[in-house]
């Protein structure tokens, strides 16, 4: 079957044919339907894809570079409504979205094998060797939650504003001694000096020092634990290590809504009430914040519009139509019930309001002299803090 035949049997020629495959644009609605029909009932469903791509010197597909697993990208509700916002906005233009891991195997590396015209970096360690195969490739790209650069278009959320607006929320009602629950690949694990520590990913950098902002000047106590993997074990464990303790936080402040959750199904099992006990404040704004009770303190990101403004960015480079950017969108403090007043944790003095409650406070910013010891004594084995 070949377009020949098609144009024989509508008595049009060969490129008439051609052109309601690929530039229907270039023919009247009537004409195209009837060439359509005639490909049907002849059993043609189109020209090989393979061999447009190579007349085009197009793939018609992009990239969206990932983490090493796929699978949190059809789990985690925040990821997939960023996915599919990207998906939405690609609709129009034809192309297709393939899903590539940072990971490979000795025959096969996505960033280098996959064919496309352009790739989406989203949340990757920016030392990725993939990221690299990606840039000398010389595809246009658009980085969304990785340091912006000079000469890349990038999409961030204002992460550090945001952390920074939770933070003070907490300490408006009188928490001094606030707990930090990251997550991340690499790096520390566990208790971890929050100052001294190397993290990595940008959003968690950011939101660190938008919490710090905040908790330095008012002269927090700090205690600090990082879990590999945003899974109920991890942070079940992590979350004993922060409150399980004479001298426990009354206050959980979270990378994600994920493990914000997690942890107040946690303190629930250590018997605490939240927000009586401890207040707890998510990241994200994902759908199962306002669904959980209690509904969850939190700070929202529009994921929607960071998906769409991340494949607008992108399509526009594929054209040549736009010179590289840095969009900083806005984030925004979403108080529920999570949060509330503090409790005084049980045998600790009562919090005076000039800050003196016989512990060591300070002001102008977090140092080690501000972060709790967080190992009980003579558990050398969570040994995290100095």
């Amino acid at each position: 079957m070949t377009l020949q035949t098609i144009a024989d049997r509508v008595g049009v020629s060969r490129m008439t044919v051609s052109n309601a495959f690929s530039r229907p644009d270039q023919l009247s609605r009537v004409l195209r339907d009837r060439i359509l029909a005639a490909a049907d009932e002849l059993g043609y469903v189109g020209p090989d894809p393979a061999a447009r791509a190579l007349a085009r010197g197009t793939t018609g597909a992009v990239g969206i570079l990932l983490t090493d697993s796929l699978s949190y990208a059809f789990s985690d509700s925040v990821a997939t409504a960023f996915l599919g916002a990207i998906a939405e906005e690609l609709t129009p233009t034809g192309l297709a979205l393939t899903l590539l891991t940072a990971s490979s195997t000795s025959d096969v590396v996505p960033a280098r094998d996959v064919a496309m015209d352009g790739a989406l970096v989203y949340s990757c360690d920016p030392a990725s060797p993939a990221v690299d195969l990606l840039t000398r490739r010389g595809l246009p790209l658009v980085h969304i939650d990785q340091v912006p650069q000079d000469g890349l278009t990038s999409v961030n959320v204002a992460d550090r504003d945001g952390a920074r607006a939770a933070a003070e929320h907490l300490v408006s009602l009188g928490h001094h001694r606030v707990a930090l629950l990251m997550s991340g690949l690499h790096g520390p694990h566990g208790l971890i000096d929050p100052v001294a520590s190397d993290l990595d990913g940008y959003a968690s950098k950011q939101r660190l020092a938008g919490w710090l902002d905040a908790l330095g000047p008012a002269g927090a106590l700090i205690t600090a634990a990082r879990v590999p993997e945003v899974a109920f074990d991890d942070v079940r464990q992590a979350t004993r290590l922060l409150l399980d303790r004479p001298d426990r936080p009354t206050a959980v402040l979270c990378f994600s809504d994920v493990i914000a959750i997690a942890v107040i199904d946690a303190a629930r099992e250590l018997g605490l009430s939240v927000p009586g006990d401890v207040s707890v404040v998510g990241f994200d704004d994902s759908p199962a914040a306002l669904r959980f009770r209690p509904a969850l303190t939190t700070v929202r990101q529009d994921v929607v519009h960071k998906g769409r403004a991340a494949a607008a960015a992108l399509i526009a480079a594929m054209r040549g139509e736009a010179k590289p950017e840095q969009l900083l969108l806005p984030t925004e403090l979403i108080i529920r019930d999570s949060t509330g007043p503090a409790a005084r944790p049980p045998g600790t003095s009562p919090i005076l309001p000039d800050g003196d409650a016989g512990e060591h406070r300070h002001g102008g910013g977090v140092d080690r002299a501000g972060v709790v010891a967080g190992t009980p004594e003579g558990d050398p084995d969570q040994a995290g803090l100095q």
